[in-house]
């Protein structure tokens, strides 16, 4: 067994999207390699209503896949497919953008005005890249959870864990999407696919992603805001980025951490992207935006 080491560990950055929404976004909008085949974060945590209600109006999407994971308050979603609803405290919506569609997605807070949840992108490769929208929509009820022994538990929204399966199925990058929560002073080793991706990003607490003795970090090209090669303890919007290895280890602090552990299969493959479109080519990104702007980007097939 191989514990992975750590190539960069960063803070997600305040960032306004939509109509006026502040958020913080984890990574994005950069170089595509490092997080491939995921390719945008995005923790939308706020308590000021003022700072969120205006949301996401209508809006493209073309070769992606988008997961939103509400943890506070609620979103209100429609398409121009005509699908509509509403996502609670807990529940996933994975939408498969495909070929193409329009939507918009409006938060609300709870009774004391709290928003929290993530948006991650997932890269769609390229044969499937102009398949049929489709969604997935998953209430918290079916979301297993599975504690350990030592009080470590984990809500499994995609793949295989812990002899548990996520709701979420076929998928092509083969993705794992966990919710993990060690409690205060545990330390956990957690299984990772040795052959994807992988990153922490830590919503709760601190903690240190350690080898097995727990006596010094494993990190390796850490960089950090303000320059500096270590890292020990990491906390809220903190964002690991793991080298290869098949086991991630996590030592909790003193108020526990809780993070989002998101594994998957590279693409390797090329990438066109520009807003809310990612192609493989230029000229299929051109070709996106000229059908936005002529009317024909939705399509039957």
């Amino acid at each position: 067994m191989s514990i992975r080491p750590i190539k960069r560990v960063s803070l997600s950055q305040p960032v306004i999207e939509g109509a006026g929404v502040h958020l913080h976004r984890a990574f994005g909008f950069g170089s595509t390699s490092d997080f491939d085949p995921f390719l945008l974060l995005d923790d939308f945590r706020n308590e000021r209503p003022d700072d969120y209600l205006a949301g996401f109006p209508w809006h493209p999407h073309r070769g992606i896949e988008t997961i939103t994971y509400v943890l506070a308050g609620t979103v209100s979603h429609g398409d121009s497919l005509g699908n509509q609803g509403r996502m609670g405290a807990g529940d996933v919506q994975w939408m498969t953008a495909g070929r193409g569609i329009l939507h918009q997605e409006m938060p609300q807070g709870d009774a004391q005005g709290r928003m929290h949840g993530f948006q991650l992108w997932a890269n769609l490769p390229a044969s499937l890249k102009m398949t049929a929208p489709r969604y997935q929509d998953v209430s918290s009820r079916d979301i297993p959870t599975v504690t350990d022994d030592d009080g470590t538990s984990a809500h499994i929204i995609c793949g295989q864990f812990w002899g548990q399966r996520g709701p979420v199925e076929g998928i092509a990058a083969d993705p794992r999407y966990l919710d993990i929560a060690v409690p205060p002073g545990k330390r956990k080793t957690l299984p990772v696919e040795v052959t994807n991706q992988a990153f922490a990003y830590v919503f709760e607490g601190a903690g240190s992603f350690r080898n097995a003795s727990g006596l010094k970090p494993v990190q390796t090209d850490v960089i950090v805001p303000g320059g500096g090669s270590q890292v020990d303890d990491v906390g809220n919007r903190s964002l690991v980025l793991f080298d290869r290895g098949d086991e991630v280890v996590v030592q909790a602090g003193e108020a526990g951490i809780r993070f989002l552990l998101v594994s998957g299969r590279p693409l390797q493959e090329p990438v066109a992207w520009r807003g809310p479109i990612v192609m493989n080519t230029a000229d299929q990104l051109q070709q996106a935006f000229a059908e936005l702007r002529d009317g024909t980007f939705i399509r039957d097939r």
